[in-house]
């Protein structure tokens, strides 16, 4: 019984995360657009079987890798050996990052255009290596006590210099995968080790300190993967058509086959996890888990989550999304373009959990300092501003390498210009914008648009609007910072 219902409030909770999605998508369907999709009740299904996997999914965190992710932080933090948290950091960091559904999503759109160029599974492992290795640097830095502003200037003058190298098919996507990391698994994982490792440190502040894991997890896969796009596409001429392959001799299998073979994949996928938990808690601690069965059903349930999700995928938002920017392009109105772009930003990102959860945790590391509804407030409103610019970009076929770079440069400059204490916070918020639920409607929409649009690769043109959302709302909370503080510093003159 006590399942059940907090299943039942895991389901509202999803079903109100995609309720602006809803709202938007109706008001431009029966009032601008004023037409109903053919699918539409297979896209209502859709949606429905996304709000229930993700339901599942949360289920299963709770029961299985939430707590015993908790409790095993805990007890290496007492035991206060860093080669054992080290280790712990990359393990988990790698292993949930691996089982993410949105970049699952991402990583089997870009397999699909790609016509297989691009191999999902290979881009998943270098990212969830990328996170796990930036995990343990995070953890590293909180324990010596170093300024995270010369990590972020550090690693985005990378970006931004391997960016100019990078081929221009995988740019988008690289930064898409960045963007994509930090989600409903691993936001709450990676930022409560980070705050309960500053507050058990002494002379470390939680504020400063324990915030930027998140934003180290965002910023690494973005080099990697466009090494290896350097890799997959080095003296290959980019091809404007859609690549997605057809072999009509091997017929894909039916029915129960089919849905084995995807269950397999997800065990596939969540294994990484169990392992980790595995091998610290019985082979490093040499502790029994407190509650086993309770564990395990856990893991079935993120299972089964992740299933229904990918399923409802494939029903609902996909299509919601690519229907979307067909209709709209199909207008030839632009302004109904931007004005969906930007209310879709503004609204999902009001409403994201993880947004909330980091909003909360930030007001009560600072104090009285922060106020959470004017951080999401000042997040979504980047999120918006994000979104908008990138579909601009597609509209207009500018090449995505001026954008980001261009980008970078302003947060690494506003980096040099921030107060200390919200440069981690402004970096973790910038990386949890985008949940499982935005992300796939986001990928869509650019992905349709693309398509849509004569002269544009869609390889090329249909990724990069969820790092446009990722960049911008760091830039906001910045530069409001940086007002707040020259507004005070003058009131402070004036007394």
């Amino acid at each position: 019984m006590f399942y059940l219902k907090s299943f039942g409030r895991a389901l509202l909770h999803a079903l109100k995360n995609l309720l602006p999605i809803v709202v938007v998508v109706a008001f431009f369907q029966w009032v601008i657009l004023q037409q109903i999709p053919d699918d539409l009740g297979s896209m209502a299904v859709g949606l429905l079987v996304v709000a229930v996997g993700v339901a599942l999914f949360l289920q299963g965190l709770e029961l299985s890798i939430f707590p015993v992710g908790k409790s095993l932080s805990n007890q290496f933090t007492r035991r206060g050996s860093i080669t054992i948290l080290l280790g712990f950091g990359f393990a988990m960091g790698f292993s949930a990052v691996i089982a993410e559904p949105a970049l699952i999503a991402v990583a089997e759109q870009a397999q699909s255009i790609s016509g297989g160029r691009i191999q999902a599974f290979t881009l998943r492992v270098l990212v969830a290596l990328s996170v796990g290795l930036v995990v343990a640097l995070g953890i590293f830095r909180t324990i010596f006590g170093y300024p995270l502003h010369w990590f972020m200037i550090a690693g985005y003058v990378t970006v931004v210099i391997v960016t100019w190298f990078a081929p221009e098919e995988i740019v988008g996507l690289a930064y898409d995968s960045g963007g994509v990391t930090t989600n409903v698994v691993t936001v709450p994982l990676i930022a409560a080790l980070g705050i309960g490792l500053a507050a058990s440190i002494r002379g470390r502040n939680p504020l400063i300190d324990g915030f930027g894991l998140v934003g180290l997890a965002v910023m690494v896969p973005m080099i990697t993967v466009q090494i290896y796009g350097m890799a997959v596409y080095a003296g290959s001429p980019p091809s404007g058509e859609l690549l997605i392959t057809d072999d009509g001799d091997n017929e894909a299998p039916a029915g129960a086959v089919a849905m084995l073979l995807d269950l397999a994949e997800l065990v596939r996928d969540v294994l990484p996890i169990i392992l980790t938990v595995i091998i610290f808690q019985y082979l490093v601690l040499r502790r029994k888990l407190s509650n086993p069965r309770k564990v395990a059903f856990g893991f079935l349930l993120v299972i089964l989550g992740l299933y229904a999700f990918v399923v409802g995928l494939k029903m609902g938002l996909f299509p919601i999304g690519t229907s979307m920017a067909e209709q709209l392009t199909a207008r030839d109105n632009l302004a109904y373009i931007y004005l969906f772009a930007l209310l879709i930003g503004f609204a999902t990102t009001m409403a994201e959990p993880a947004l909330i959860a980091i909003g909360k945790q930030a007001e009560e590391a600072a104090a009285g300092e922060i106020n959470g509804s004017v951080i999401r407030f000042l997040v979504a409103a980047g999120v918006a501003i994000g979104i908008t610019i990138g579909v601009h970009r597609i509209i207009t076929g500018d090449s995505i390498h001026y954008y980001i770079m261009g980008g970078y440069v302003l947060v690494i400059l506003l980096t040099a210009l921030a107060p200390g204490y919200i440069v981690a916070l402004a970096f973790d918020l910038g990386g949890v914008t985008t949940s499982e639920v935005t992300v796939p409607l986001v990928t869509a929409l650019g992905i349709g648009l693309a398509s849509s649009i004569e002269g544009r690769n869609v390889l090329i043109d249909g990724f990069g609007l969820i790092a446009f959302a990722s960049i911008f709302p760091i830039v906001t909370v910045m530069a409001y910072a940086i007002l707040s503080q020259l507004l005070s510093d003058q009131r402070k003159a004036l007394q």
